[in-house]
């Protein structure tokens, strides 16, 4: 390893938006960022990398054997689901992550999506800038029913910091809080069978990783399990639901509603089947954006990369 390792970022994207930097990763290393790597670019920016960060740009099997000089990966987020971690560590490549970064952010923006379904904050506003209210003769006028949290059953499909979070939130709302998990669908070490947790949950949301297990699982029958009152709201992965089948479920009256900020193509086709579906709100995979979120994660990265410089890797997802 170089005294000064070549570090080589594929996919900065929005990462310092507001001013915010990389902070002491330049002085660990000869650094290089890319805004965004397409992948078959990949070999050719980090061909002489040692270190490696990516956060949506994907590292394959194929791609890491033509990585001679890798020795340690860094995703730029809590999901690490775009790099094959089985045949990095066949290769003796750590990958490390940033577990902990978005709790907070991630956790608020559940709750802004699910009083946006409950309450309708932003329609009701637009409706009284378009002079419904004023025009309406009435003191009280709504164009949309309230549903009130309290009492509401909020079930939770996950049981890492962020699902942790979002139910302690819930709680405070007057929640009862269930929590299942796709690696357990039967339950127990307090988690509730999976099955029930869709059929008699308010509102179901999802904080689990995305694997070959799990993708795809919120199809046609999850969806006719639920509740016909049910919400869903997705700020975990895309991938994790079938989106012409929820589409299908909103049209239909299968569930109320969905609140979703990932989806499983990203930026997504001007066509998407769930962009015209009926009380389905989308927010562009903005959960994990405000700014303290986003030093957390970098200053968290820099430790990533000088904890594996001092032979001692941390977070690392693939031991």
């Amino acid at each position: 390893m170089p005294t000064r390792p070549d570090i080589v970022a594929l996919d900065e994207g929005r990462l310092l938006d507001g001013g915010l930097d990389w902070g002491d990763l330049p002085s660990l290393g000869h650094l290089t960022v890319h805004d965004h790597t397409p992948p078959g670019e990949v070999v050719a920016r980090a061909s002489a990398a040692q270190i490696v960060l990516t956060n949506k740009t994907p590292l394959t099997a194929d791609t890491l054997a033509s990585l001679p000089h890798l020795r340690f990966i860094s995703v730029l987020a809590t999901g690490y689901n775009v790099v094959e971690t089985d045949a990095a560590r066949a290769r003796g490549i750590p990958v490390s992550n940033v577990p902990s970064y978005g709790t907070d952010s991630v956790a608020q923006h559940v709750f802004a999506l699910i009083l946006e379904l409950c309450n309708r904050v932003g329609r009701h506003a637009d409706m009284v800038a378009e002079s419904h209210w004023a025009n309406s003769g009435e003191w009280c006028a709504p164009c949309a029913p309230v549903v009130e949290l309290h009492g509401l059953r909020l079930g939770l499909i996950g049981r890492g910091r962020i699902a942790r979070r979002v139910a302690e939130i819930g709680r405070a709302f007057g929640m009862e809080v269930a929590m299942a998990s796709t690696s357990h669908p039967s339950g127990g070490d307090g988690l509730a069978p999976l099955d029930k947790v869709t059929a008699t949950s308010d509102i179901v949301s999802l904080h689990c990783q995305l694997n070959g297990d799990n993708r795809g699982m919120v199809d046609a029958a999850f969806l006719a399990r639920m509740k016909p009152t049910a919400f869903l709201v997705n700020t975990a992965r895309g991938a994790l639901i079938n989106e012409p089948d929820l589409a299908t479920a909103l049209a239909g009256g299968t569930i109320a509603g969905a609140a979703l900020d990932v989806l499983s193509v990203e930026p997504p086709p001007a066509d998407h089947p769930l962009f015209h579906a009926p009380n389905c709100l989308i927010t562009p995979h903005m959960a994990w954006m405000g700014p303290a979120a986003r030093k957390r994660l970098i200053s968290i990265t820099v430790g990533n990369v000088r904890a594996f410089l001092a032979g001692s890797p941390v977070n690392v997802v693939n031991a």
